[in-house]
């Protein structure tokens, strides 16, 4: 503690003539210097001590020694972590979810305190609501910050009831809002779909991946899978995992709750299905999709050991399970961490790889030129429980935690206030009673 106080006086001395504009000062080069962290960007194969400089909203130099006086506001990062910004491609942000306790997600509230900048909607809405969804994002509190995109679920009506009835399962509609809004949505969804009703001539085994898969080919688009294996009844077929992921999924489509305990990962040798593995080497993306109910320890400890990792993390976090087990995007990683994942593989399907996953190259990354997200996260050592989604949980020695977020080159997220001079230090010619925050709202 006597450590983080220090460095937190260190960053509001640095600070003290950048934090409010009526502070006079020259003109400066940078508009936010972040000095002297450790900086993981697995997409430039970075992991070393550096600076990282920003102006109007995009990363402007990644160096070694930025001068302090090049910068209006400078933030000591020593002894911590700077990664770029947190990326989620599945999560639920959209008010209709089909449980009422997960009503109150908003992006920037789950978002922003566990260094997230960039989040994916998977499948809440469809095609009947998505332009709802929409408009909300920038409506309320005012325009959402986080950067929010969206998988469409095939059920027109999106996530409820209209999951379970195949004539909500518009392709075409949902190609069209596709094509309509290409900046947003990113690909389709689907999941839960008749999950222990016989079949019938309308509920038909893979009447919802045969429609989602439909739609991604039309639009050219990857799909996201949330899917339950069932057997056959005699007089319909089964709907096996094997055929999914090898024989119906396409390279760049993405599986989620990749670790989830209704799905074949571990044999009753103990050894990972080698279906997995092929369908992996073959280019469909396991997603790991954490989620309420489907992330058990006895899937992911035995397939992590054997080498069987997803390809991307995330939360499929909702309001309700946001106190537990999920928590945020960075309680989840720190899971994946004390499971033997190394810091940086786990920064790296947290940041670089989602963004290939949804073709966005440009997030994900420190580039110089591309978007200033970031994140300083501090790695606490200390004895922590880790729940999984059933019975259990792990202990572990280590848990990342935030302490500043930047989002397209803005201070979102400040948990100590170091972009904040000390409040008697504050000239009193200035408008000290100005709410630095209601410019951002």
């Amino acid at each position: 503690m006597k450590r983080r106080a220090a460095l937190i006086l260190m960053a509001a001395a640095f600070t003290a003539t950048g934090a409010f504009s009526a502070f006079p000062q020259q003109e400066a080069r940078y508009d936010l210097l972040i000095k002297g962290g450790r900086v993981i960007d697995p997409a430039n194969n970075l992991d070393r001590v550096m600076d990282v400089a920003v102006k109007d909203g995009k990363i402007a130099r990644v160096d070694r020694n930025i001068p302090v006086s090049d910068a209006a506001q400078v933030v000591s990062a020593k002894g911590y972590m700077v990664t770029p910004g947190i990326i989620d491609i599945h999560a639920h942000v959209y008010y209709t979810y089909f449980t009422s306790a997960a009503r109150s997600v908003i992006p920037d509230d789950i978002c922003f305190p566990s260094g997230v900048t960039t989040v994916v909607d998977a499948g809440t809405a469809g095609a009947d609501n998505v332009e709802d969804f929409i408009a909300l994002l920038g409506r309320g509190r005012s325009n959402t910050r986080v950067r929010t995109f969206a998988f469409l679920n095939i059920s027109r009506t999106g996530m409820n009831e209209g999951e379970q009835d195949p004539r909500m399962f518009n392709v075409q509609a949902a190609v069209n809002m596709a094509k309509k809004y290409p900046d947003f949505i990113l690909g389709f969804k689907t999941a839960h779909y008749w999950t222990n009703k016989p079949y019938d001539e309308l509920h038909t085994p893979w009447a919802t991946v045969d429609s989602l898969l439909a739609a991604g080919r039309a639009a050219n688009l990857p799909v996201m899978i949330d899917f339950f294996p069932r057997a056959g009844d005699g007089t319909w077929p089964s709907r096996t995992y094997r055929e999914l992921i090898l024989e119906k999924m396409r390279p760049g489509d993405i599986h989620t709750h990749n670790y989830a305990r209704h799905f074949p990962v571990i044999r009753e040798d103990g050894t990972v299905n080698p279906d997995i593995l092929e369908a992996q080497k073959r280019g469909v993306i396991f997603d790991l999709g954490h989620g309420a109910g489907s992330f058990v320890y006895r899937n992911a400890v035995p397939a992590m050991r054997q080498g069987y990792l997803p390809n991307s993390i995330s939360t499929d976090l909702h309001g309700a399970n946001t106190s537990g087990p999920v928590i945020n995007m960075l309680f989840v990683m720190s899971k994946m961490l004390n499971l033997g994942m190394p810091l940086g593989d786990v920064i790296r399907r947290s940041t670089v790889n989602p963004a290939r996953v949804i073709n966005r190259p440009e997030l994900g990354t420190l580039s110089v030129g591309g978007p200033a997200d970031i994140a300083v996260i501090e790695m606490r050592k200390g004895n922590f429980g880790f729940p999984d989604t059933s019975a259990g949980k792990i202990t572990g020695n280590r848990k990342l935690e935030c302490l500043l977020t930047v989002s397209r080159g803005r201070v979102v997220w400040d948990q100590y206030g170091w972009t904040r001079p000390q409040w008697e230090d504050i000239p009193r010619d200035s408008d000290y009673w100005q709410n630095p925050s209601d410019s951002k709202y």
